[in-house]
C-alpha cells in the first residue's frame, strides 16, 4: 500500500527514450571532438615534448 502511494506521488523521475537518444548523440559528438583534438599534430608534438622531458629528468 505504501509503495503504491509513493509511486503516485513521485511522478516521472527517469529519462525517456528520446532523452536517452539525445544524450547518447551528444556524448558521441563530444567524444569525436576530443578525439580530433588529442590526435591533432599540435597536441601530439606537445605530448611528445612532455614525455621526452620526463624521460630526461628520469635519467
Amino acid at each position: 500500500m505504501a509503495v503504491r502511494r509513493w509511486c503516485r506521488t513521485c511522478g516521472d523521475r527517469g529519462m525517456s527514450t528520446a532523452e536517452y537518444a539525445i544524450g547518447t548523440i551528444t556524448a558521441a559528438a563530444f567524444a569525436a571532438v576530443l578525439f580530433r583534438i588529442v590526435t591533432s599534430s599540435q597536441v601530439k608534438s606537445l605530448l611528445l615534448q612532455i614525455i621526452e622531458k620526463a624521460l630526461k629528468l628520469a635519467g
